[in-house]
């Protein structure tokens, strides 16, 4: 698999999955355009796999369309950043829930928008990876906010590929388990939440970034036959 001469844009990629991901592309010869909020998440990655960096907070719906603009044109996209806010649903407010959506499904809206017009007039295919998570379909206490915001995800990327594809355009959506990113850290530190579902996990034990990355590797480059 060689992506030698091929550009892919990656969100998230200071850290986690994102960076994970970045890292494996670039071994396979792609160009990264590496996208985060995190300036020095980005600058440390640029050091090591020469990557074009683009910091840019995606809450801001206005910036996250001129940082796509930046970026293009590049032949795939990774959106794969994404946020998330513990509450319990009792709790859980409509600053949070729009803060969560405007990352986690917003900003890879305008995104794919904007990726999908320059293919398109082109006359170019392509491929979007859009990086969920199985918590579109499963209630994880003190997660309403990001589950519902994630299943948000999973059903535009289903319109995605039913429109998209009809112009040559891949969409598919990748939905990891728990993985230990330094968010996925955070969120499941407590052996009392984390031990019942480390019971549930046929491996016992949480999924790694670049097992992720290696999945989204495979969305991204394989061939029409």
């Amino acid at each position: 698999m060689s992506l030698k001469g091929k550009s892919v844009l990656v969100t998230g990629a200071g850290k986690g999955i994102g960076r994970a991901t970045a890292l494996m592309l670039a071994e396979q010869g792609a160009r990264i355009i590496a996208m985060s909020r995190t300036k020095a998440d980005l600058q440390e990655l640029r050091d090591h796999i020469g990557c074009e960096i683009i910091p840019v907070d995606l809450v801001d719906a206005e910036a996250t369309r001129a940082a796509a603009q930046q970026a293009l044109p590049c032949d795939y996209l990774v959106n794969n950043a994404g946020t998330t806010i513990l509450d319990p649903f009792l709790a859980t407010s409509i600053e949070s829930l729009d803060t969560l959506f405007a990352v986690n499904v917003k900003a890879p809206m305008i995104l794919a928008q904007e990726y999908a017009r320059d293919r398109i007039s082109r006359g170019q295919g392509g491929a979007i990876v859009n990086v969920s998570s199985n918590a579109s379909w499963m209630g994880w206490a003190d997660h309403a906010a990001y589950c519902a915001s994630k299943g948000a995800l999973d059903a535009m990327t289903r319109v995605m590929a039913n429109e998209l594809g009809r112009q040559g355009i891949r969409v598919n959506s990748v939905n990891p388990a728990i993985t230990l990113t330094p968010m996925a850290v955070k969120a499941w530190s407590d052996p009392d939440k984390s031990e019942p579902m480390l019971r549930r996990m046929p491996l016992g034990r949480f999924v790694q970034p670049e097992e992720v990355a290696s999945v989204i590797l495979c969305c991204s480059a394989m061939r029409r036959r």
